[in-house]
Order: C-alpha cells, then structure tokens, then sequence
C-alpha cells in the first residue's frame, strides 16, 4: 500500500535545487505526489513500497548534495507529527556554503599575498589551489546531477568553465570566478531566509502550553494536544492557545499577530477567537474549536506553504525556457571555442577563454530567481497584513481583473442589523419608546430583537408582566397593564393603528432599504427603522476600486429594494435577489467582459468564488468559502480588496522588471564576452550582480504599503 512520508532538506537556496530534486524523483518509479517547498525546506511524497523505498529517496537527494531527514511519524523514534517543519535559523557562517565562502576566500587573500615573495614559475599554484577548494565541492555536485541525469546545471557550467580556465592558465582568474560563485549562492540563501523567517515567525506565534480547565482546577498542558470541546483559561496579557468560541470575560484582543489589525478588538461572551491573538486586558474563558493542526495559524502556515504549487504562468514559462536556454549556451559556448579557430585559424586560448566566459555569463540564476523571489515577497507581504494568496497565479491573475464582483450581507455590510431610525409619534421621550421597544423583544434572539436590544442598552426597561409572539406578525407584551405590540407596518395598519402620515413615513423608510417595527398600543407610538448598514470603509473601498480602473457590482440574495439602497449609496451596479447557482451564473456573463474578482463570506458564495478569475473569501467567512477561494482577507475591511488588486499589480510589475535586469545584463555581457572586452571574472561578477539586483529588487516589496491610496 502506498504511503505518505515527509523530510526536511538542507542546502536548497533557489528553485532550481527544489527542480533539481523534482526531476531526479520524479524518474524514478513507485514515487507519486513529489511536493517541495523551498520556504518550508519539506519534502512529501508517496511511496509505493513494491517499487521504492525511503532511502531511494534519500540517497538520490543526498547525491545531489543536499542534506535530508525524516520529520514526523517517519523520524527514528518519534511518534508525533513535527507541525512546524522550518529548520532552526543559522548564521550564514555556519551553513556549508558559508564556510566554503570563507575558505575560498581566506586562500584567495594568502594567494594575492604570496605573489609578493614567490618567483614568477610559481605564482600561479597558490590560485589553483584556492579554485580547486572551491570547485571540488561545486564538481561533486554536478557529477553526481549528471549520473542522475541532468547533464545541464548551473554546477555544471561552473566545472566546466573553472577546469577550462585553469587548463589555458588563467589560474587567477579560476579562483576568482569560484570564489565569486560561492558568494552568489550564499547571497541566494540569504534571499530565500527572509521568506523562511516568516513561516518561522507564524510558527511561534500560539503558546507552547494552555491552561486547561479539568473538573474544578485547571491544568497547565500543551497546546498541541488540546481538542475541541476543551475549555482554557487566558490570562491578560496571554496568547490565546487555539482558535476558540469566549464563554465567559470580555476583553480586548490584539489580533495583529493573526490579521494585522493594529487596534485591539473587544470581544466578549460567544465571539470568535484566534490562535496566537493577544488577550491585553481581562481574564477569559475559551471553549476551544479547532484542533491544533487545523486553527488559524497552522492553516496560514498550510496555505504559504501551499501557495508555491500554485506558480505564477510567468513563473512556469521562465522555468521551460531556462530548459532549453541552458543546453542552447553550452552550444554557443562551443561554437564560439571551435569554430573562429577551426574555419578562419584564430588562436585557440583566445576563443577558449572567450567561450569559458560565455558559459558563465549564461548561468541562468538571476532569470529562475527573478520570478520566484518577487512571488515569495508578495505572499509574505500579504500575510502580514491579513492577506493570504494561494500562490503566484493567483497573483498574475488579480493583477489582470476589471470587475469586481461583492456579496452584500457579511461583505460589504456588517452582516447584522443596527437601528439607523427612531420616528417618535405621539410626543413621547425617544428613552421611553426605546425602553419599551426592548422591554417586549427582551426574550427573543431575533436578529433585529438584537438590534433594538444593542440600541437600548443603560437605559430603563419597565417590567413586563406577560409577552406572547404573535406567530408571522410580531410579539406582544402586557406592561404596568396595557397591551403593547411590535410588529410590521402591514400588521399595525390591519390592527388600526397607523395613521396616514404614520404609513407614509414607514413607506419611505421601507423605500430606503430599511426593515420598519411599528410599536403601537391603541395607536402608533414609534417607528424603528433597522438596516444592515455598509461598513464604514465600503464607500472608500468602491471609491479606489474606481481609481483603479475597476467595475465594482453588488451580487445579493437580498430582496430587490435593500440592495438598491445599498448600491445606490455606494454607487455600484447591483443585481438582486440571486439563489447561488443564479450568482454562477451572473459570475459567468462577467467572465464575457473581463476577468472577475468574487469577493464573498459564505457558503452560499462557494460556487461564485470557484468560478470567478479570482475568489476572495473576506473577514471570518465560513470554512467552505475559505477553502474555495483564491485568497483570503482576514481583516473585516472592505478597503483590503482594492489593496489586494494593488499589491498583484506591484508584484507584476516587480516580476516584469526583473525579468528585464536579469536577461538584459546577461544580452550585455553575452555580446561584450564574444567580443573580448569583457573576461571570466568580470562574467562571473555581472552574473552574481545580476543575482543581487534581482533579489534586491523583490525584497523591496516588503517595504510597499499597498494599503495606502495612490490614486
């Protein structure tokens, strides 16, 4: 029976090791579902036993240099799965490349030195010495790709050119060329740390232990073995040890860790709380919900981490041309060696050397750089500001969209009803019809009971002495002996109770999208207009979306006159009163027009999200809607959308120039190779430099706010 089994791997520093590995893997049979994460350095596969094993696995990635162990249940020993597979940080002096910088290095300086005292025959050995310490390492390495079958690596490139050098006597320049190798792998591990510091970060981010409530005392356990149903206690000051619904306490909650939310939240009795959130004020009493593997931040963990498979088209097209790109320099390479010599009799130590250079500057490592680095940056971004995107094409597509398609209820509105009117009729206070309004909805859980109960909160209820629903219409109550009645404007004026001018400002409530209670004894005593009013960022967010070039268009279930009150004060399209499979639909006609952006919170949104250009599953939505979508924004604000477009098409455009730095330093140095004004060294510089610049490049976007308005 097959079986899945997972390593840490050490020494992978670009996406050419992880293809590397990939390629090597895949030929070999009975591995299936190969999955390498350069950011998380993990290797999972399945194995069927009849045909390999694991140390096949593992002698064919060590044979190429790298290191690798078991993590998880398939660690000698161990019996528990490793959540956090990161390997510890570091320092680059410490890693084998860094030392091989150093010693390359060290000897390189003692050679330089040693050309002031030694005679003029043996001045060249010191430099072979110091290339070979050098090289040696690099050679292993493609000797041992090549036994695997790939004839064509960067390592390969380097052997070659080193040797040539050192064959035609320019021992000097070898070492230097080797030396200045070993820097730009280094500098590329250093690149890719910066990724890797953030699954770090995340990772520690819940609590080791909890305090665990067992019978009357509470016990303090790990956070890993906690289940749900478990019931915690939080300290101030604490962090929260898993995803949790609060049972007692009310408290202010620092969820900057998790969403980026700067401003803590107060959360009380039956809201949501996640793992590794900050509890800064009150104690609290926490049923837990989700296991440790699947809250909040192992399921962010889970998606960066994921988000690699899904590469950018850019990404994948880069990484077929530099399949043929490679074999093509080593050609030309040659050509250049043999053919000036061999058809028009130029010297032959010329050519090879021109031709050694040639296949330097050819290494590919700034073009397979460029594109992933820029992606590793934006997901990183991202996720510290609440945005998770599952991967590089996710990315090159949202930086293409035109429409942006919004669920209403939970997306652009808070999902609940706040009273936004309090017409009083007959001369009363607004206290006093406010304190009898929620005196009669006092027992009821009905969503707009609960807004007129919000509303009402410190002010005097009188006692009710008996309240009965009035099933479809409403509920009535009998207080210090009088009836009262809450119900519908339609039920108040069956019963008699609205007067003409009454009916008329209910009409024009109803008009403007607003759910209207009548609270009547004999005759109408108020009118309570309820909404669920847009965020307070709605308008803002349709505002930069329009900046941006956008279609903003609201898809609702609602009925036909909310949503037009709604679009009409956020100035958007709309269409209304839409069953899911009619939102597909509508999803569909878009598509016709440009490509579309769903952006939607529950379950009845799954279908839309699935089909758009790019599904977006915003605030807390529902677990369906987050696995369905693309990307998810964590943060309830409806601004982080236009954000989300802004930061696709930065990345975009950080990818497209470098792309441009890296193939137009290399079409530079190609030409001035073949001509002879440039040398190895200068080759192998203008490759590394091309590497940093790259890098630089991407790394760059970590300091871009997308969340400021440019327009």
């Amino acid at each position: 029976m097959p079986g899945k089994h997972e390593w840490r791997i050490t020494g992978m520093d670009c996406p050419a090791c992880t293809a590397k590995i990939q390629k090597v893997l895949s030929r070999k049979t009975g591995l299936e579902n190969i999955e390498i994460s350069l950011v998380s350095e993990t290797l999972r596969l399945i194995i069927n036993e009849k045909h390999a094993s694991k140390s096949d696995v593992e002698a064919a990635v060590r044979a190429l240099g790298y290191g690798i162990e078991p993590i998880g249940p398939d660690r000698p020993g161990s019996t528990t799965v490793v959540t956090s597979s990161v390997s510890p940080f570091r320092e680059w002096y410490r890693t084998a490349k860094g030392r091989l910088v150093l010693i390359t290095g060290i000897l390189l300086v003692l050679a330089w030195g040693a050309t002031w005292f030694l005679p003029e025959n043996l001045l060249s050995w010191p430099f072979f010495a110091a290339c070979l310490t050098g090289l040696l390492p690099v050679a292993y390495r493609a000797f041992n790709a090549l036994r695997l079958g790939q004839p064509f690596t960067i390592e390969a490139l380097m052997t070659l050119a080193a040797s040539g050098a050192l064959f035609i006597g320019a021992a000097q320049e070898a070492a230097l060329v080797v030396f200045l190798f070993a820097v730009g792998e280094l500098l590329e591990g250093v690149a890719v740390s910066h990724a890797r510091d953030g699954i770090k970060a995340l990772g520690t981010l819940v609590p080791k232990t909890a305090l665990k409530e067992e019978a009357s005392a509470t016990r303090e356990v790990p956070a890993s073995d906690l289940v749900p149903g478990d019931i915690v206690q939080v300290r101030p000051g604490d962090r929260i040890p898993s995803d949790g619904d609060i049972l007692s306490g009310t408290s202010g909650i620092d969820e900057s860790p998790v969403t980026g939310e700067s401003v803590p939240i107060t959360r009380g009795p039956g809201e949501v709380v996640f793992a590794g959130s900050i509890n800064t004020e009150a104690a609290l009493r926490v049923r837990v919900t989700k296991a440790a593997s699947d809250n909040t931040i192992a399921r962010i963990i889970r998606l960066v981490e994921e988000a690699e498979e899904a590469r950018a088209p850019t990404e994948r097209f880069i990484d077929r041309f530099s399949q043929w790109y490679m074999p093509a320099i080593v050609i030309l390479s040659a050509l250049v060696i043999c053919l000036p010599p061999l058809a028009f009799g130029q010297i032959w130590s010329i050519w090879i050397y021109r031709g050694l250079s040639l296949l330097l500057i050819g290494c590919p490592c700034a073009l397979v750089i460029s594109v992933p680095a820029a992606i590793a940056s934006a997901l990183s971004l991202g996720a510290r500001n609440g945005l998770l995107l599952k991967g590089g094409a996710v990315i090159e597509t949202a930086a293409k969209v035109s429409i942006v398609a919004l669920d209403k209820t939970g997306t652009l509105t808070k999902g609940q009803p706040d009273v936004t009117d309090l017409i009083v009729l007959n001369g009363e206070s607004k206290e006093k019809v406010l304190g009898l309004a929620a005196a009669i909805e006092a027992t009821s859980s009905h969503p707009l009971a609960l807004a007129i109960l919000r509303k009402a909160e410190g002010l005097n209820r009188p006692v009710v002495q008996s309240s009965k629903a009035l099933a479809g219409k409403g509920v009535t109550a009998e207080i210090d002996g009088r009836s009262y009645t809450l119900a519908s404007p339609r039920h108040a004026a069956q019963a008699g109770a609205l007067s003409e001018s009454a009916l008329s400002a209910a009409t024009s409530l109803e008009a403007a999208g607003k759910t209207v209670a009548v609270l009547y004894a004999a005759q109408a005593l108020a009118l309570i207009g309820l909404r669920d009013e847009p965020r307070n960022d709605a308008s803002e967010a349709m505002r930069q979306l329009r900046a941006l070039g956008m279609t903003p268009v609201i898809l609702t279930g609602d009925n036909e006159r909310t949503a037009a009150a709604i679009a009409a004060d956020l100035g958007t399209d709309f269409k209304a009163e839409l069953l899911p499979e009619q939102k597909l639909m509508e999803i569909q006609d878009l598509n016709q027009r440009g490509k579309v952006m769903m952006v939607g919170d529950g379950i009845n949104d799954a279908p839309a999200l699935k089909q758009a250009a790019v599904g977006v599953a915003i605030g807390s939505g529902t677990d369906v809607a987050l696995e369905t979508a693309d990307a998810a924004i964590l943060r309830n604000r409806v601004t982080d959308i236009p954000g989300l477009i802004r930061l696709s098409r930065i990345t975009m455009r950080n990818v497209r120039q470098n792309v441009a730095l890296a193939l137009g330093l290399k079409g530079v140095f190609l030409v001035t190779s073949i001509v002879g004004v440039t040398g190895l060294w200068v080759a192998i510089m203008a490759d590394t430099g091309a590497t940093v610049l790259v890098t630089l490049n991407a790394v760059r976007l970590l300091r871009v706010n997308v969340f400021r308005d440019a327009s």
